[in-house]
């Protein structure tokens, strides 16, 4: 049946709009036939693609189950409370607000719930590791409210949580941001509760890279910890595109007003929908042993890549993601993303803990395994895959190496076939 809705809405495209119809086209067969490693990209089922493209997308449902602002909302009250309970059960969460369109109106939304502008936001820099919403000056949390970060032990490469707790008696923060997107190491929820109970701040984990690992039991959960957890809904917990929040029962009539109508109005319901069609998933048993084949898979690249002789920050991994250093190799993490893209190897600059270059040029990459594990990879294909990472990064201006490793990727895409019902 997802075979057959997906060809039949495409049909309709190719006679409306054959330009876009040729443009997905085209994108599905890059997925096919790259080898997609950015570590926040994933691969859906056809279920939560199917969900997300249906009739619900035509329905204004704002406020809440049993409190709309709209009628005819019967429907979808029940997807929504499917999202909600289907969220609560998985991470044991006591509240969740499914509404939000993405992690960064997530984390908006718990800021203007619990903080006031000009407030103190404490955070994980991004270039150690965190993300733009944990108060860089560039996006609104930094422009918003006044912001302090912390970063990784210059000599480790992992969070000092004593320099955490200094930060913290020094700047007296209202909040604490805890999470990353760039960060290979488990951290230790339990001990930033801590650091937030002595200076009085609420304690925010921001889990969207590793939601997917902590629905498993893959990393330690900061649901005991946290007075909020935020997360988008795709990367590893292999949802649609989407926010979430969990808080404390105490905190919950706060958070959904500075959900709707704070940060925004009319909630996506195709996009909820999609949403409890992921958290379903999320809850078998097949999802947990994927979660676990994802630590297993980064662990091996990052052993394979160390084996080649490259560096890693923090040397080495226990999540789904890890930075190759490249500062003392004579090229950038630019150059070195552009030359595993004409392979057919998909990554992303990032900039490395006390990188001194521009974040558009960079001094690392960041490789991640959700998406190739989705496609059934496992230790075996990830070796090959870190030896062709490291043929290319040894050589990066040698055509014919790229040349040989492209059709190595090929040949690999083919023996894991992505989305083989669509034909």
């Amino acid at each position: 049946m997802a075979n057959l809705t997906l060809v039949i809405r495409l049909s309709f495209l190719d006679d409306v709009d054959p330009e876009i119809a040729s443009a997905i086209r085209d994108e599905l067969e890059r997925q096919r036939n790259c080898l997609e490693l950015i570590a926040a990209e994933n691969f859906t089922s056809l279920a939560v693609m199917e969900a997300y493209s249906n009739v619900m997308t035509n329905k204004y449902a704002e406020g809440y189950p049993g409190k709309r602002y709209y009628g005819g909302c019967t429907f979808m009250d029940v997807a929504e409370n499917l999202a909600r309970d289907r969220c609560k059960s998985l991470f044991g969460a006591e509240h969740v607000n499914v509404q939000p369109h993405s992690g960064s109106q997530a984390n908006m939304a718990v800021y203007l719930a619990l903080l006031k502008p000009g407030e103190t936001i404490m955070g994980m820099s991004l270039t150690h590791g965190g993300h733009l919403s944990h108060g860089s000056p560039v996006n609104f949390s930094g422009k918003m409210y006044n912001t302090v970060h912390y970063g990784v032990n210059k000599e480790t490469e992992m969070l000092d949580y004593g320099e955490i707790l200094d930060v913290a008696r020094k700047s007296s923060p209202k909040l604490i941001v805890t999470g990353a997107s760039a960060y290979p190491r488990t951290i230790d929820f339990k001990v930033l509760r801590e650091v937030a109970d002595e200076v009085n701040a609420y304690l925010m984990a921001d889990i969207a890279h590793i939601a997917g690992l902590v629905a498993a039991g893959v990393h330690p959960s900061p649901i005991p910890y946290a007075d909020v957890v935020t997360t988008t809904t795709h990367k590893t917990l292999r949802g649609p595109r989407g926010g979430v929040v969990m808080c404390k029962e105490n905190l919950a009539s706060d958070i959904d007003r500075a959900v709707f109508p704070g940060v925004q109005g009319g909630p996506l319901m195709h996009v909820i929908a999609a949403k409890a069609v992921g958290f379903k998933e999320a809850s078998t048993q097949e999802f947990k042993d994927y979660q676990f084949q994802v630590v297993k898979n980064a662990r091996t690249i990052a052993d394979s890549m160390i084996d080649q002789g490259f560096s890693l920050v923090s040397g080495g991994t226990d999540n789904h993601l890890m930075l190759v250093k490249l500062n003392e190799v004579g090229f950038s993490g630019k150059d070195a993303e552009n030359a595993l893209e004409r392979a057919g190897i998909i990554l992303n600059k990032n900039t490395i803990p006390f990188d001194t270059t521009s974040p558009f040029i960079t001094s690392g990459i960041r490789i991640g395994t959700p998406a190739v594990t989705t496609r059934g990879m496992k230790e075996p294909e990830m070796v090959q895959i870190a030896e062709m990472i490291g043929a290319i990064l040894q050589d990066i201006e040698n055509d014919e190496v790229i040349k040989r490793v492209r059709n190595e990727v090929t040949e690999l895409c083919q023996r894991y076939p992505l989305y083989p019902e669509l034909g």
